[in-house]
């Protein structure tokens, strides 16, 4: 078993891909394989430019696309969401993105992350990314140094991923800390794993309880963001506690999805 930091940014897939960590709980895997199956990485896609339009206060994706509690893997019904653009869009285990979705308005947001090299891992749609540089400035007139981890990722990396990971740990094991392509919210452009600057317990279980995650959890909706996968809540969310892992969905809605303490798929539920 490696350590996160020594499988983040190794695979050799394709020369266009690749991979991405965004994994750990205890026993589970590095997001990213070893360094002696990693090739050189590609630089980033040239990023689009952002749309200038000020985006209004979306309404919450249907409640109806909620993951059903106490389902089997293989019971699992999954239909693609016909609003992969929204800031609100619901992608679970249930709700996938087209596969050929790509964010029309990713960039990269001007705060640090724990590796040097271009990648598409650096972008996130206009508006997360500038909920990003005003999350992590925030932090650090608080004393907190953040980081960026992981952001966008392509059906196809995340296929790579996701094969990886099956053929690694078995497909039980791997289904709890790493989503199906199309299943993956870094493909919305709106999610992003963080950790200390240092880039210690990045995606890696012992990120809980650090000074970092304990601040994200308080503040994160300050900023319009949601801890995604909360502690205890792996048979709703179908994923592992990710401390690291957060999700834009906007000030308002963020704030209100902090202050009933549920995940999404519990507050779409709650608020149809």
């Amino acid at each position: 078993m490696y350590t996160k930091l020594l499988r983040i940014g190794l695979l050799t897939v394709t020369a266009t891909a690749l991979l991405v960590g965004c994994t750990a709980q205890p026993q589970k895997p590095n997001p990213e394989p070893p360094p002696a199956a990693q090739a050189e990485p590609d630089p980033t896609p040239a990023t689009p430019t952002p749309s200038t339009a000020e985006p209004s206060n979306p309404k919450p994706s249907s409640p109806a696309a909620a993951q059903p509690e106490g389902q089997g893997e293989t019971e699992r019904q999954v239909r693609i969401t016909d609003e992969p653009e929204s800031i609100t869009v619901l992608v679970n285990k249930t709700v996938a993105l087209p596969e050929e979705y790509v964010p029309s308005d990713l960039v990269e947001p001007n705060v640090r992350f724990i590796f040097e090299e271009k990648h598409e891992k650096r972008l996130m749609r206009a508006e997360a990314a500038r909920a990003l540089e005003s999350l992590f400035a925030a932090a650090e007139k608080d004393g907190i140094y953040l980081a960026g981890v992981s952001g966008y990722r392509t059906f196809e990396t995340q296929n790579a991923l996701f094969t990886y990971y099956v053929n690694t740990d078995g497909e039980e094991l791997a289904r709890r800390y790493s989503a199906e392509p199309g299943q993956s919210e870094h493909q919305t452009g709106l999610a992003m794993d963080v950790s200390g600057s240092t880039g210690a317990c990045a995606a890696d279980d012992c990120f809980a309880g650090t000074p970092e995650a304990e601040w994200l959890a308080a503040h994160a909706h300050e900023h319009g963001f949601i801890i995604r996968y909360p502690e205890g809540k792996e048979g709703i969310t179908g994923y592992m506690y990710e401390p690291w892992h957060v999700r834009y969905l906007g000030k308002e809605l963020a704030a209100d999805v902090y202050a009933k303490g549920v995940t999404y798929e519990e507050y779409l539920g709650l608020n149809p």
